[in-house]
């Protein structure tokens, strides 16, 4: 019984980490149509929400430290799809701003999720049901995170 859980097929995390692997191969090809990755299409997609956010509140959102998100938002600027600027009240904190040039690429992007979701083989209730669960996963780990502060 104690080697059953350490077969490949019994873990949970490996679908999970091979499926977001082949799904994000999917959007390659689209997003190379507007210049992006899919870690600058996830940046994209909060600013094409709100046309700016403090870059602390767009890590803890995507789930990205600094150290991956800094890179990320140099080559957006780079691109000129975003701008970065300090606050004058504390020149430590930033605020991202969407450019006009950003807001262009938005309706290009709108067909990629249609694109990609013709690769995955579920009907609209399961991918509904997906969509929750993982959404409820994330939601625990923020709950430990929110505790392990606190101590």
């Amino acid at each position: 019984m104690e080697e059953e859980v350490l077969k490949l097929n019994n873990q949970i995390c490996f679908p999970l980490y091979a499926c977001s692997k082949e799904i994000i191969r999917r959007y390659k090809p689209s997003l190379e149509k507007i210049d992006l990755t899919y870690t600058q299409y996830l940046v994209m997609l909060v600013l094409w929400e709100q046309d700016e956010i403090n870059i602390k509140t767009l890590g803890e959102r995507l789930y990205l430290d600094s150290g991956t998100l800094t890179p990320v938002l140099k080559k957006l600027e780079r691109k000129e799809y975003i701008k970065k600027e300090k606050y004058k009240s504390d020149e430590r904190n930033c605020i991202i701003r969407i450019t006009e040039k950003g807001k262009k690429v938005k309706e290009i992007a709108k067909t990629i999720p249609l694109e990609v979701g013709k690769c995955i083989d579920l009907n609209i209730e399961d991918a509904k049901n997906l969509h929750r669960i993982l959404n409820d996963i994330l939601k625990t780990f923020n709950k430990e995170k929110d505790t392990s502060s606190i101590d």
